[in-house]
C-alpha cells in the first residue's frame, strides 16, 4: 500500500513554472528521425519530472540518486550487472515482461531473466548432467515441449543453468569454473531430459548498493529456490522462464524479484537413498545418496506479427 502524500501548497505561478520547463525538455526531443526513440524519450521526460513534482524531490535526493547509479555503475561488470539487479527489485524487469508477454492460450508463463545467463554453456544429451562439478542433491528433470494444439516441437534448444547447493552460480567463483548450466535438444517427439541440482533458496549479490537499498528498505534480498530455462525454436516466442520448487518458505516469504507465478511451482519429489534412477546412474556416493525428480512440460506460444 502506497504512502499518502501531503503535497505542500503550490502557487500558480510556481506550477507554471515547472509546466513550462517540462514542454520545453519534451520539444526539444521533436526534431528526433526515429519515431520510437521520440515517443521513448519524451514520455520518459513527462514520467519523471512527474515524479519530481509529485514527492517534491529535494536536492540532496536527487544528488544521493546519482551517486547510486554512480555506484550501480562502478560495481557491474562481466561478470556482475547490478543494473540488472536494479531492475529486477523494482520489479521493472517483470513489468517488462508482462506488457511484452501477454497470455496466448496455455503458452507457460515468462519470468525474470536474471543476470547470470552465460551464452557458451556446454552442449549436453539427453540424461545428461548438467551440474558440471556443482554441488547438490542430484534432480531429474523431465518434460516435453508442444505448441498450443499439442504437437511436439522437435530440435527445440533449451537453455538450463542454476546456482549449487551453497546458493552460487558458477561466475559468482573467481576460478573461472563452467558449472549448473548446459544446453540440449528435444528429441523428434519433443521430449528432453537431464540430471541438475534441486534448487535452493539463495540471496541476489547484497554488498553493494542494490544490496544497501533493500536493507535501507527492510526488504529480504532472498530468491525463491528455482531452475532457469530458456527455449527457443524457429516461428515461436523465446520463452525465458524458471521452475520453483513447491513447499519452499520463500515462496511465502517472498520473491526478491517478483518472479513467481503459480503455474511455474513444481514439486521435486524426493527419493530416499537407494531408489532407482530412471536410467540407472549411481548417485549412491552423491550427498546423503537422496535425489528428486521433476516433470516440467512446455508450451510454446507462436511467434504473431
Amino acid at each position: 500500500m502506497t504512502q499518502t502524500l501531503h503535497t505542500p501548497h503550490i502557487s500558480d505561478a510556481q506550477r507554471q513554472v515547472e509546466d513550462d520547463l517540462v514542454d520545453r525538455v519534451v520539444a526539444s526531443f521533436d526534431h528526433c528521425e526515429n519515431p520510437r526513440l521520440k515517443l521513448l524519450m519524451q514520455r520518459l521526460t513527462v514520467h519523471l519530472h512527474d515524479f519530481i513534482r509529485d514527492v517534491r524531490l529535494t536536492e540532496e535526493e536527487w544528488n544521493q540518486a546519482i551517486e547510486f547509479l554512480t555506484a550501480v555503475g562502478h560495481i557491474t561488470d562481466d561478470k556482475r550487472q547490478e543494473f540488472v539487479l536494479l531492475s529486477d527489485t523494482l520489479g521493472a524487469s517483470m513489468q517488462t515482461i508482462a506488457v511484452n508477454n501477454e497470455a496466448y492460450e496455455d503458452a507457460t508463463e515468462a519470468t525474470v531473466f536474471g543476470p547470470f545467463f552465460l551464452d557458451d554453456a556446454p552442449e549436453v544429451t539427453h540424461g545428461g548432467d548438467i551440474a558440471g562439478g556443482a554441488q547438490g542433491q542430484p534432480a531429474w528433470v523431465e518434460g516435453t515441449i508442444t505448441d498450443t494444439d499439442g504437437n511436439p516441437i522437435p530440435n527445440a534448444r533449451i537453455e538450463v543453468w542454476e546456482c549449487d547447493e551453497d546458493g552460487l552460480y558458477d561466475v559468482q567463483y573467481d576460478d573461472n569454473r563452467m558449472a549448473g548450466r548446459a544446453y540440449l535438444h528435444t528429441d523428434e517427439q519433443g521430449n528432453y531430459r537431464f540430471w541438475g541440482l534441486t534448487p535452493v533458496p539463495y540471496p541476489i549479490p547484497h554488498d553493494g548498493p542494490v544490496g544497501q537499498m533493500l536493507q535501507s528498505v527492510g526488504r529480504s534480498p532472498v530468491r525463491a529456490a528455482h531452475l532457469h530455462f530458456m527455449v527457443t525454436a524457429p516461428e515461436y516466442r523465446t520463452l525465458v522462464t524458471h521452475i520453483f520448487v513447491d513447499g519452499d518458505p520463500q515462496l511465502e516469504i517472498g520473491d526478491s524479484v517478483f518472479g513467481v507465478k503459480d503455474s511455474l511451482i513444481k514439486t521435486f519429489e524426493q527419493q530416499p537413498a537407494g531408489t532407482p534412477t530412471p536410467d540407472g546412474r549411481d548417485v549412491s556416493g552423491m550427498g546423503d545418496g537422496t535425489w528428486a525428480k521433476t516433470r516440467f512440460d512446455i508450451v510454446l506460444a507462436p511467434v504473431t506479427t
